[in-house]
């Protein structure tokens, strides 16, 4: 396991230690396995909802929560979808028996994922031992199939919650996100995805100009009108709902999906939880990168400006020169 590196930034606006959830995405393995993996590393009450929605309950993190990932099978669409395809279904079996059966072959496909409650991040090293314990297990993760287009999310409390911290941590994103991509290896599989739609090109050039600097209403205004999606791989919705729920509700956005939270979602790294090379450790540094970018306003205000004053790219080298420019900045 590599070393998890320190934030800038280690507390909350209440001088408490920032928290992060965790979400992860697999296969080839059962919610039940999950659970008992989750039960013997942190304690807890195993309790299964459905055979698609479990939850560990009373750990010494708390509450963590295991589904299978298809809003489509828990509504019980896909009985219609099914037999639109023409797959003959008995409506009249028993519901729990119907549906254990379709998640086994729901599985193949579509992810069991990991819900791992809000923990101090100094703990991260702690939750990393599940991600090895459900490797050992057999878990499948983004490369292990061309259907796999599983994902790794993290949620991460932020240290301060005024306009001008926000702002540099949106640029820092956009001047790295090429890198990131680079240096997380993102399966194709996922960015063909809507989960790492990139941000439209004319909404890193406004943000990263320097005579952009908007109050929090017009910060969240402008990502509103550049990005009315939660599919970004920086998803700004939850923590601007909680800044602004009426700016949220006003716009035409995913609301039934936006939980209001204090923390950036970033939600671009694949979890490849089944290689022994990798951990928790690589998303999060590679997102402490950003952080360390953020805080230094001299190197993130030279980097724009190279940015914005850079020759456009060839289709064939997009995004590689920036690459290997950004590889320099962040070496020095």
């Amino acid at each position: 396991m590599t070393e998890f590196k320190n934030l800038p930034h280690s507390q909350n606006p209440h001088g408490e230690l920032r928290r992060v959830g965790i979400e992860m995405e697999m296969a080839d393995i059962s919610l039940d396995v999950i659970a008992g993996s989750i039960v013997d590393l942190f304690g807890g009450v195993h309790q299964q909802d459905s055979p698609f929605e479990h939850h560990v309950t009373g750990t010494r993190f708390g509450d963590f929560g295991l589904e299978l990932d298809s809003d489509l099978l828990k509504r019980r669409e896909y009985l219609d979808y099914l037999e639109n395809m023409g797959v003959e279904i008995d409506r009249d079996t028993e519901p729990h028996a119907l549906e254990s059966a379709l998640s086994q072959v729901a599985g193949l496909v579509v992810p069991h994922e990991v819900v791992a409650p809000p923990i101090p991040h100094d703990a991260l090293p702690e939750l990393d031992r599940l991600r090895q314990r459900l490797q050992q297990e057999g878990a499948k993760g983004t490369h292990g199939s061309l259907f796999y287009a599983f994902g790794l999310q993290i949620n991460l409390e932020l240290a301060r919650l005024d306009a001008d911290y926000i702002l540099h941590h949106l640029q820092a994103f956009m001047l790295l996100y090429d890198w990131l991509l680079s240096h997380s290896q993102a399966d194709l599989s996922r960015r063909l995805t809507p989960f790492v739609d990139p941000f439209p090109e004319d909404y890193p050039r406004l943000i990263l100009d320097s005579g952009y600097r908007p109050d929090l209403s017009g910060l969240i205004d402008d990502y509103l009108a550049h990005n009315p999606t939660r599919n970004r791989p920086l998803d700004m919705l939850p923590l601007f709902a909680h800044l602004s729920q009426e700016q949220i509700d006003a716009a035409p956005v995913e609301h039934h999906l936006i939980r209001p939270r204090p923390t950036f979602h970033y939600r671009l790294p694949d979890c490849r939880i089944d290689e022994p090379d990798w951990d928790l450790s690589v998303p999060w540094n590679a997102w402490v990168a950003v952080e360390r970018l953020a805080s230094d306003p001299q190197r993130l205000g030279a980097m724009a400006r190279e940015y914005l004053t850079a020759e456009p790219e060839t289709l064939a080298s997009k995004g590689q020169r920036w690459v290997e420019k950004v590889t320099d900045w962040l070496r020095n």
